[in-house]
């Protein structure tokens, strides 16, 4: 029993002496435990906080951050001047005058328009100093004037896209309906252009329809311009004309649904002739005025009754005689382009305005009617109202697409065409 008790006597010591550590645990570990997980929390919270003030961004306008700084906008008065402005804005007479003077190379601060736009850039305080002054000489550019390092500078807007898809019916004419839509001779222009080769623009009748899908220019929220008609459909005398802008590796063009493209070309020459007499020029003998004068033609020498043929698909606006043209025709191709062909022996049976003509039809016979000194063919060209020498002008490719793109084109035009 002795013994026994000994060694229970010597058991309660480590028996006290745990129950001793347990009891530190309980009042002492635990409540640092307890503190080491709230600081954890505390920390993930600040980092949270941290992290939504970060992602708070600051205000920026002209590249600048205006969060602590005011904003004044306002528009040039008439005859009023940079020095009127900022004197008001506690920038001394000399440094204004250093500015404007500085400013010519960049932008000259004698050409501010009546009612352009500037904007102003203040300290937040009594004296409201000025810190930048920027001008607005259009919608797409802006001039800072920087007050702080008396640097000058011309940037450029950001213009960003926005895809756009409108259409409507013709009632009196192309440009009105576009009007509507806030488009007006901007799309008027692209349309006549894309489809020139397909639809008479000079013959639009109500009840015609369109629908275009195009990429639009926004700067400040507001539509600047036409970056490009991605897709469009002209619907003229109930004829459906489909437009398709694609890149074949030799630059964009429009393609119709068949993959055939919308330009199309002129014969290299109107009739088979022996040989060019005269080309065009400003300064040239006339060889029956016997006097130097411009002649705005080709003359290609031929038989009398050989046939002239229209270089290319159009209607005729004028058939008739004139005393120096004799007997002449004139072909309207499209809005661009016009031929004439002059001093003919006869115009062909048919042939008068208002008349439709496909290229290689032939529209009437060489002679040397009007001013002529033998027989031939007076050709001449016009592009956008004005004669041109038909050799110097690039002609619009008419290529169909290549082979080796259909594929792709045919999965664009899928997407368009809906």
């Amino acid at each position: 029993m002795a013994a026994g008790s000994r060694i229970i006597g010597m058991r309660k010591p480590i028996f006290f002496s745990l129950a001793a550590v347990i009891s530190f645990s309980i009042y002492y570990v635990l409540p640092n435990i307890h503190q080491i997980e709230l600081n954890r929390e505390m920390m993930k919270l600040a980092a949270a906080r941290a992290d939504s003030i970060a992602m708070i961004e600051p205000t920026m306008l002209y590249g600048f951050k205006i969060d602590s700084f005011d904003i004044v906008a306002g528009n040039i008065k008439q005859n009023e001047n940079l020095s009127e402005i900022l004197v008001n804005y506690n920038v001394s007479l000399g440094t204004i005058n250093e500015l404007a003077t500085k400013s010519r190379d960049v932008f000259d601060v004698r050409k501010f328009a009546v009612n352009g736009n500037y904007t102003i850039v203040c300290e937040r305080d009594s004296l409201k100093s000025a810190r930048q002054f920027i001008y607005e000489p259009n919608r797409l550019e802006y001039i800072v004037y920087n007050l702080v390092d008396g640097s000058i500078s011309r940037h450029e807007k950001e213009i960003s896209l926005k895809r756009r898809v409108i259409g409507g019916v013709i009632d009196n004419s192309l440009y009105e309906t576009l009007e509507a839509t806030g488009f007006g001779p901007l799309l008027t222009n692209v349309l006549v252009d894309i489809f020139a080769w397909q639809v008479d623009f000079f013959r639009i009748q109500k009840g015609d329809r369109f629908k275009v899908i195009l990429d639009e220019q926004v700067i400040d929220g507001e539509m600047v311009g036409i970056e490009r008609v991605v897709a469009a459909y002209f619907e003229h005398y109930e004829v459906p004309y489909y437009a398709i802008y694609f890149d074949q590796g030799t630059g964009n063009d429009y393609f119709d649904e068949n993959a055939n493209s919308l330009r199309k070309a002129f014969l290299k020459a109107p009739l088979n002739y022996y040989r060019i007499s005269s080309r065009y020029s400003l300064k040239r003998f006339h060889p029956v005025l016997k006097t130097y004068k411009a002649h705005l033609g080709t003359d290609y020498v031929a038989d009398t009754g050989t046939p002239i043929r229209t270089v290319g698909d159009g209607v005729i606006t004028e058939a008739t005689y004139k005393k120096n043209n004799g007997n002449y025709v004139k072909v309207r191709h499209n809005s661009n382009y016009s031929t004439q062909y002059l001093h003919m022996s006869k115009i062909a049976s048919g042939i008068r305005p208002g008349v439709k003509v496909n290229q290689g039809q032939t529209i009437g016979y060489v002679g040397s009617t009007g001013l002529a000194s033998g027989p031939h063919l007076c050709f001449r060209f016009w592009k956008n109202g004005r004669q041109v020498n038909p050799v110097s002008i690039e002609l619009p490719p008419s290529e169909p697409i290549k082979e080796g793109y259909q594929l792709n084109y045919f999965a664009l035009r899928d997407e368009m065409v809906t």
